[in-house]
């Protein structure tokens, strides 16, 4: 189908008697590997001419390249590829700066460009070359994406199942230099493949009925210990404690808020955050009351209020009544239940109302 509406955006050209040989440069992948502390993220969502825009829009992403991954075909073509033989999807690889932006947030922006329950394509394009798969590149990047497929799984959005598929990736090949930032290349032509394609119309109307909220549910136990790192699920699902003084975000200062780890539902923020000298991150107040349960604990001896979050039913820690104005309450949490979110990245994670607490 693709070439098909490359024809019709040559004809299109040669009426208009318009052309645009325009070429954007790009970094070649030896340099951008020899800068410090850079990563990648390799994603299928079909047609990679599409998939490359909203990535290179983000702070912190420095390249993004168009290519085949997943098949047994080396260096393939891209007749190859489109004729569906060789095993391969067009694919992406982004090369970011894990200081400016998270694979949290990459893979947030992942999901919003597919429709996650076609397991026979992508939109107008058909074959297992167009489906859409998340490669990971490490142990650590397979747990983030089984997360976060389990999430979009235990939400309300879909009536359909997840069929995107999570991949140890193996090779990337670059495609042809034509392919790589095609629409910049080539925008009429483009224009015309992605109207014709249905992707535009088809992603408004799956992520704009759904919004930014989910509604969660409880996840399974065998998807939290895929999706958590041990600790994590220790002390979110078996009431574990982590050790003071040790752990993510005891001595944290910086201006965020803080969410579950799971579910994601807003717990506290930074505004509320002090130093109570106890080594666990500490706070006078939640920030949306009603995501945080209250319960009596009466394990090791004593009586304690645990507290809880509301849709993921995570072990949060112990509220106890010896903290600061104006409250007297200090809400002693456990890093490895909650995940921060710094004030400028509260808009591409999709907790865009917070920002005004920082303003």
């Amino acid at each position: 189908m693709k070439n098909f509406f490359l024809i019709m955006a040559m004809a299109l050209l040669i009426a208009g008697g318009c052309s645009n040989s325009e070429s954007i440069d790009k970094k070649e992948v030896t340099a951008v590997n020899g800068q410090a502390n850079l990563e990648k993220a390799t994603f299928a969502g079909g047609c990679f001419w599409c998939m490359e825009p909203p990535f290179e829009k983000l702070n912190g992403v420095v390249q993004v390249l168009a290519g085949y991954t997943g098949g047994r075909v080396e260096n393939p073509t891209y007749e190859q590829v489109s004729s569906g033989t060789t095993g391969h999807y067009e694919a992406i690889q982004i090369v970011y700066n894990p200081v400016k932006i998270s694979y949290q947030q990459i893979l947030g922006v992942f999901w919003k460009q597919i429709d996650p329950t076609d397991g026979g394509g992508a939109f107008v394009d058909r074959g297992s070359q167009y489906m859409s798969a998340i490669f990971y590149h490490n142990d650590e990047q397979k747990r983030l994406a089984e997360l976060s497929k389990a999430k979009l799984e235990s939400s309300r959005i879909f009536d359909k199942p997840i069929a995107t598929k999570i991949l140890k990736l193996e090779a990337f090949y670059k495609a042809e230099d034509y392919h790589q930032d095609y629409y910049k290349k080539s925008p009429l032509r483009y224009q015309v493949y992605k109207a014709g394609s249905g992707r535009e119309e088809a992603l408004r109307k799956i992520w704009e009925k759904s919004g930014t909220k989910m509604d969660y549910k409880k996840l399974s136990d065998d998807q939290l210990k895929k999706a958590l790192s041990p600790l994590q699920y220790k002390v979110t699902q078996q009431c574990a404690t982590e050790h003071a003084f040790d752990n993510e975000y005891w001595n944290n200062h910086r201006e965020g808020i803080y969410v579950d780890v799971v579910s994601g539902e807003p717990l506290f923020s930074s505004k509320d955050k002090f130093d109570s000298g106890t080594g666990w991150p500490s706070f006078t107040k939640p920030l949306e009351p009603d995501n945080v349960v209250k319960k009596d604990d009466r394990s090791m001896f004593m009586v304690r209020t645990e507290v809880r979050s509301k849709n993921a039913d995570s072990h949060l820690g112990h509220v106890f009544p010896d903290g600061p104005a104006p409250t007297g309450q200090r809400y002693c949490i456990n890093s490895a239940s909650i995940r921060f979110i710094p004030k400028e990245d509260l808009e591409k994670e999709g907790y865009g109302q917070y920002k005004k607490l920082f303003e």
